[in-house]
């Protein structure tokens, strides 16, 4: 019998996993897919947003704010790439300079602190490529950008190294109550528990559904982006936002921590899953990125993605104990601004666990620090020494982002091994650079097949049935 049955392992249950994994409990995650980190969290903006965008007294605005600030501690114990850059709103006429000043007074009511409102002239002295029809703008120095996939993951490694259980490819397909919780039916197993987390994302409603009657709906969101090479990555160096709209916070413009620059998204409602990338879609990104940044080299597009982000129509998070399901409590619609708020949510939900009944004991051995090689980022002296103690540190696998063989091995070793190709870009790196794999990903390949006794036929792109090779050829060997 488990304590709590988180279901979903994006970053919102990852971050109650998490949380959970601090206290004397026995805990599981059910997740769909065959890794973490597979629904909108490897698909967004990477920003970690201030709070002035959700409206005052909203559980977005409170856990907003009480997010960002967890953010910054979390990233720096659990080593997961973090810049505390900023953000600029901005206006283009006197109407969406009353929106700055609206969205100034919501930021003053839900606690975001040194806001401040610029001229157009003060927002081109601090970002020079900005338009010249900017007439002001919003500054909000404590946005952040984030590796939003690393610090899924940064949270839900930590959570397994303190005991709590991970069971991938684990679609949940039924939920019976029981006398002492709950009964749920997952990947053909059947697991009993107190208390259940409804973390599923796209599939909240679903899962909701099963347990009780869903009084909500959740309208699938898609957004589309350009990943731009390095050499556009200085072409500003704060997130820059257009004044938000009833779909979404605009086109933004922003570094990423890799150095990129990343420019999107729309906001496009969908059927399902769907993140195909569109014409149309692209095409009203680009036109609507250049009024904001003009100069920007679109030539330099080294990958186009789209991501699925679960709007609830009730304009807000839902979180809380489900009415007629006791033990099971909901955290659907966690849309924008969900990557910032995952570590309130979590905390939150923590709270109204224990006021429901769960005991919560601190664990005297809770292990909160996670650390990684990060190769490229050392000193000459240390490169030197790490290659000594271990040779695969010195042989460069993906030469765009000079990632080694070791850094390989640690993440295809790492308490959520990779089950795939993209696994491991998400976890060393290898892939995202100008190529996107086209070179080290026949290493990588090897490398997975070798440590994880897999043939290639067996070895996946990502997702299941993502199959890097097609058929078996009559010498023995595969075709792409």
């Amino acid at each position: 019998m488990y304590d709590v049955l988180v279901i979903g392992c994006g970053i919102t249950g990852a971050a109650m996993a998490y949380e959970l994994s601090k206290y004397e409990l026995k805990v599981a995650v059910l997740e769909k897919e065959n890794d973490v980190a597979e629904g909108a969290t490897k698909a967004n903006s990477a920003i970690l947003h201030a709070g002035y965008d959700p409206m005052p007294g909203s559980l977005m605005a409170r856990l907003n704010v009480r997010g960002v600030e967890l953010a910054r501690q979390l990233c720096r114990e659990l080593d997961v790439p973090y810049e505390p850059i900023g953000s600029l709103v901005l206006a283009f006429s006197e109407a969406q300079g009353e929106s700055v000043e609206e969205l100034y007074r919501r930021g003053v009511a839900n606690g975001v602190p040194e806001l401040r409102v610029l001229t157009g002239e003060e927002a081109r002295a601090m970002e020079p490529n900005l338009s010249r029809a900017v007439v002001c703008a919003l500054y909000a120095p404590t946005a952040a950008i984030c590796m939003p996939w690393e610090y899924c993951l940064a949270l839900a490694e930590t959570a397994v190294v303190n005991g709590v259980e991970l069971y991938l490819e684990h679609p949940v397909t039924a939920l019976e109550p029981t006398g002492k919780g709950w009964k749920v039916t997952a990947g053909g197993e059947i697991f009993e528990t107190r208390y259940v987390i409804n973390a599923a994302g796209m599939e909240a409603g679903e899962v909701h559904a099963l347990a009780a009657p869903c009084p909500f709906a959740i309208h699938p969101t898609r957004g589309e982006y350009y990943l731009m090479d390095k050499s556009e990555g200085g072409r500003v160096c704060h997130v820059i936002f257009q004044c938000p709209s009833e779909k979404g916070k605009g086109v933004l413009v922003a570094p990423t921590v890799d150095g990129n620059l990343i420019v999107g998204p729309n906001a496009q409602e969908v059927e399902g899953e769907d993140t195909r990338n569109t014409a149309q879609g692209m095409a009203y990104v680009r036109e609507r990125a250049v009024e904001s940044v003009p100069a920007i080299d679109f030539r330099q597009s080294i990958r186009n993605f789209a991501g699925v982000r679960a709007v609830a129509d009730t304009g807000d998070f839902i979180i809380g104990p489900v009415d007629g399901a006791p033990g099971f409590f909901d955290a659907a619609g966690i849309c924008s601004p969900g990557l910032s708020a995952a570590p309130a949510v979590a905390e939150y939900l923590a709270h109204l666990l224990e006021d429901g009944g769960l005991k919560l004991e601190r664990k005297p051995d809770f292990h909160g620090i996670r650390t990684r090689v990060k190769f490229n980022h050392l000193i000459a002296k240390e490169k030197a020494a790490l290659v000594g103690e271990n040779p695969a540190y010195g042989r460069v696998i993906c030469r765009c982002e000079m990632v080694t063989e070791g850094e390989i091995l640690d993440a295809i070793h790492s308490p959520i091994p990779p089950r795939s190709v993209d696994g491991v870009k998400r976890r060393a790196g290898a892939g995202l650079g100008r190529c996107q794999g086209g070179f080290c990903g026949p290493r990588v390949v090897e490398l997975l097949c070798r440590e994880l006794g897999l043939s290639p036929g067996e070895m996946l792109q990502d997702e299941a049935g993502s199959w890097m090779l097609a058929q078996e050829t009559k010498g023995g060997g595969w075709h792409v």
